[in-house]
């Protein structure tokens, strides 16, 4: 049943076939958008599962490494070589666009310096301090794709509310509103072509009684 607002003219049924038109186009667009944003996410998913496996790995390497050196030269110089560190890293954020969706893009530099003070380092901490500036790299690239995955989560969400809306309330309502108003007016000219013709019919029958 239509809603009771509803007012059956005809202008309000060019109206509401406007909003149908207009409505069918927007849900056609979010559906599309949406199937790209599963596409791009998917993407994402498999780069994030790729990294997550890549860090662990190099965590994993890094340590056995500072093991090493630790071993080698002694918890005490191993933290004094650390607590002066010679080279600086610098972050910098900004964004791209995937599909209206800003996602953070992270990018960090380090200077040319020494990892810490050389008089006091020997091979097998450079190395371990070598194996931790690469996880570093892949940690921040992991929590830029993590982070995209869910701004995209978010966005995929809301498109696929505003996808349902069309489709199982608004859509469908418009549709109904309009075969509503459709039938009205069918009604309505009916009841005027019968009461012309009764009209008509009453005239003829007035002009043949007062026929001479």
């Amino acid at each position: 049943m239509a809603g009771k607002t509803v007012n059956p003219t005809r202008m309000e049924l060019t109206r509401l076939k406007g909003r149908l038109k207009t409505a069918r186009r927007g849900h056609k667009l979010l559906k599309d958008k949406r199937d790209e944003l599963m596409k791009q996410f998917m993407d994402v998913v498999r780069r994030n599962r790729a990294l997550r496996a890549k860090v662990e790995q190099g965590l994993k390497e890094a340590n056995a490494a500072f093991t090493v050196a630790a071993a080698l030269m002694g918890p005490e110089v191993l933290e004094e070589a650390l607590s002066c560190p010679r080279r600086s890293v610098s972050l910098e954020v900004s964004t791209r666009n995937i599909m209206s969706v800003n996602v953070p893009v992270f990018t960090f530099q380090t200077d040319s310096g020494e990892f810490a003070d050389t008089e006091l380092t020997g091979d097998e901490l450079d190395a371990a301090l070598e194996k931790m500036q690469a996880v570093f790299a892949d940690m921040l690239e992991l929590a830029q794709v993590e982070k995209t995955m869910q701004l995209l989560a978010q966005d995929i969400e809301k498109t696929r509310r505003r996808v349902n809306a069309l489709e199982y309330v608004m859509i469908p309502e418009t549709e109904q509103n309009i075969r509503y108003i459709t039938m009205k007016l069918d009604e309505n000219e009916r009841g005027n072509t019968t009461r012309l013709m009764k009209v008509k019919e009453m005239v003829l029958q007035d002009a043949h009684h007062y026929q001479p």
